[in-house]
């Protein structure tokens, strides 16, 4: 719409009025409301528009302003919720591996360091099957290969 009144030209203040009372008429989801201002000021830019007031640049600055810092906000607490989801699967994979490699000490003796890194290396769900096979197991060699794991 903005576009088609642009074209038509419509005078920037005529445009603006208009917007106001739709603004005052019906809210825009977020989402669409941020798509329609990034396509009017591109739009804006394309079109040469006479001079832009000052309470309009402030407005438009401060706009940009609290635009950055909730997206810098948003990035941060995705960033952390991320970061701790992380830090437990991590937690949680070293800690099956360490008691998993102390069960098959006891049971079976010194570890290779090969069997070591596996354990290191190896998803929870690995070692989650290995800690069953433990179980029935008669060597390291059945808890590591059988039924192909």
């Amino acid at each position: 719409m903005a576009k088609l009144l642009y074209e038509r030209k419509w005078d920037k203040q005529r445009i603006i009025d208009l917007f106001s009372v739709i603004d005052w008429l019906m809210r825009l989801p977020t989402e669409l409301e941020k798509r329609l201002m990034h396509e009017v000021y591109t739009l804006e830019r394309k079109v040469t528009m006479p001079y832009v007031t000052s309470a309009e640049r402030f407005g438009i600055e401060k706009g940009l302003l609290q635009g950055r810092q909730e997206g810098r906000q948003e990035g941060r607490q995705e960033g952390r919720q991320e970061g701790r989801q992380e830090g437990r699967q991590e937690g949680r994979q070293e800690g099956e591996s360490a008691l998993l490699q102390s069960q098959l000490a006891r049971r079976f003796g010194t570890l290779p360091d090969a069997v070591r890194a596996r354990l290191a290396s190896a998803t929870v769900e690995q070692l989650e099957s290995w800690a069953l096979k433990i179980l029935e197991a008669k060597s390291l060699d059945e808890v590591f290969n059988h039924n192909h794991d």
